[in-house]
């Protein structure tokens, strides 16, 4: 595997200087920043990364006031109290985007944030208090007992909350595949181990986030036209 630095070489080299890289980096907020997320804001970027899945993210963020206004701000109490008929008829108002399928998702994640805060005192402390060793588990978390969180669709909304992630986008999976970490299916238990470790050996060779550390890659590697690195 190689070492970072090398890594880091490369993208310098393809940005032109370290300065111009660092310019194109984003840090993660700090723990004590995560920690003041409202459990509502929470809750509506899960929504809004699931309903920007396989959909114009445009139309969705054009659109998102209205989320707001027919899903009370995503008011953890609110949505927990929305019986069925009240979220099916929800999910044909025409202000918002309208699919049952990810409505649902709403009232689902909410059940699960409110486990969380049953827990852990709010969301975002439980979220500021995980591992950084251990992302793979915190999407595996998501997935299994949140709705349509599985894929990228955590991640993302991670990232847009804050929270320090790394990415598997195309640079990266290309990335892990030239250099035979991984040989299987991306999303395989083998897979994302064997990612994890690596950018865990990253972060200690280097000191840089998770989130740092990726877009690096991605910036070391193709053409960084898929997505945010």
């Amino acid at each position: 595997m190689e070492k970072f630095e090398r890594i880091l070489d490369r993208a310098i080299k393809r940005k032109g200087s370290r300065e111009a890289l660092n310019q194109l980096l984003r840090r993660p907020k700090t723990a004590q920043s995560i920690a003041k997320i409202k459990d509502s804001t929470v809750l509506a970027e899960f929504t809004k990364k699931v309903f920007q899945s396989g959909f114009v993210w445009r139309v969705v963020e054009n659109k998102w006031p209205q989320f707001e206004e027919v899903f009370w701000q995503f008011d953890i109490d609110k949505i927990l109290m929305m019986p069925d008929e009240m979220l099916e008829k929800k999910a044909t108002d025409p202000a918002i985007i309208r699919n049952l399928n990810k409505v649902r998702t709403i009232r689902t994640n909410a059940v699960m944030i409110e486990d969380i805060i049953s827990k852990h005192g709010s969301a975002g402390t439980w979220l500021a208090n995980w591992p950084k060793d251990n992302t793979i588990g915190l999407w595996s978390y998501l997935k299994k007992n949140g709705a349509r969180l599985g894929g990228n669709t955590g991640p993302y909304a991670l990232r847009t909350l804050g929270v320090d992630t790394f990415l598997l986008t195309r640079d990266i999976e290309a990335y892990f595949r030239a250099h035979k970490l991984i040989d299987g299916g991306l999303q395989s238990k083998r897979s994302l181990d064997a990612i994890q470790s690596a950018f865990n050996t990253w972060h200690e060779q280097s000191g840089l986030s998770m989130q740092e550390i990726s877009m690096t890659i991605a910036y070391a590697t193709g053409d960084n036209a898929a997505g945010q690195p």
